[in-house]
């Protein structure tokens, strides 16, 4: 039982000339599982940069499992509205990316797929939690929250009913102000590469509606769609 026939990873051998139990690869060989062959839906980029496009259809069943996943995975520092604004932020975390932010608004879908494969700033990748493929769905879900969170009363189709946040905060029993701006303290540090949120750098990082003591490098995010169409509990 000590001494079995057998290979220890790393350890030497006289059974071949080059003295390493561990062999090479065979050249153009790729190991089972690992082909990823579809090179944009592994990595988000074309051509080295962020693309903005689905590498499936954006469909009903798509949607409804990115924002499972990003209930399970982002809401804790981004929350449910994606304002950066989480419970765990709120709880003294580094303030997280506010996906209302003009940048984060624009960017490509690809972009959100490479800072949950990689990370960014303060924040982990978490390409060990979510597959490539959930990536991509709450890619896709980011976006349509953006649009819910930013809706008009144009986007609402004929004879829809849109309702005041202030009137669903009141229906819903929920405290006064619960709809309101969301604030962070002045002394918030954010873990972003240039220590300032997730706007473009050298932009105006105060967006309308900010409230508290918030400053050029550690400016609060505000929940938007305060005036708009949004239930706050999606």
């Amino acid at each position: 039982m000590h001494d079995q026939p057998k290979f220890i990873p790393q350890r030497g051998t006289d059974f071949y000339a080059d003295g390493r139990s561990v062999r090479p690869q065979v050249d153009n060989t790729v190991a089972r599982g690992q082909l990823h062959e579809d090179t944009y839906f592994y990595t988000g980029l074309v051509n080295g940069k962020e693309a903005d496009a689905l590498p499936f259809p954006a469909t009903l069943e798509v949607l409804e499992r990115g924002q499972e996943r990003y209930n399970v995975y982002c809401t804790p520092c981004h929350s449910r509205v994606g304002n950066g604004a989480g419970m765990i932020v709120q709880r003294g975390y580094r303030p997280a990316g506010n996906f209302h932010t003009a940048r984060l608004e624009a960017a490509p879908l690809g972009h959100f797929f490479n800072v949950i494969s990689h990370g960014y700033g303060a924040m982990p990748d978490y390409s060990a939690q979510v597959a490539p493929v959930d990536r991509w769905a709450i890619a896709a879900y980011i976006r349509a929250l953006q649009l819910s969170q930013n809706a008009k009363p144009s986007d609402v189709a004929n004879g829809g009913h849109v309702q005041p946040l202030a009137d669903i905060e009141k229906d819903e029993e929920f405290p006064a102000g619960f709809a309101s701006n969301w604030s962070l303290p002045g002394t918030a540090v954010y873990g972003t590469p240039n220590n300032q949120d997730n706007d473009i750098p050298g932009e105006s990082i105060t967006s309308p509606g900010i409230t508290g003591n918030a400053t050029k490098s550690n400016p609060a995010p505000a929940a938007p769609g305060t005036s708009g169409t949004a239930n706050p509990k999606q």
